[in-house]
């Protein structure tokens, strides 16, 4: 039996949850779904200027796995910006910060600046 997957530590949802093409047609045949962690990787590393040790101690995960969900997460952003299909955010495996800790290690939670409604499922992802 495979070990559980561990939950991984998200400071912020994003403020929107689907991007792409403005002038196609929508079907499921055109979406790219990016997980939130993956979403998070992106934010920490691209965004925030984190490294890999870094942004896997913010995670609280193991820094290969960030390097795993940092690649994925770069195939699906260019997969979305090449084959012109819409990006949605949504899922994974991934527990919200509380907004009780001091610092996240980038300035302290964002949860409490981040929050703009797009509430995860009770089990923390999908």
């Amino acid at each position: 039996m495979p070990r559980p997957r561990k939950w991984r530590k998200v400071c912020c949802l994003p403020e929107s949850n689907r991007f792409g093409p403005l002038n196609n047609q929508i079907n499921q045949e055109h979406f790219v779904v990016m997980t939130v962690d993956e979403y998070e990787t992106i934010r920490l590393i691209d965004l925030e200027g984190f490294t890999q040790e870094e942004s896997a101690d913010q995670m609280k995960i193991a820094r290969t796995t960030v390097q795993r969900i940092y690649n994925d997460a770069r195939r699906k952003l260019a997969e979305s910006l090449v084959n012109g299909k819409v990006l949605r955010i949504e899922g994974g495996d991934y527990q919200l910060c509380d907004g009780l800790e001091k610092s996240c290690g980038c300035g302290g939670c964002l949860r409490h600046k981040c929050d703009r409604g797009f509430t995860p499922n009770d089990n923390g992802g999908e």
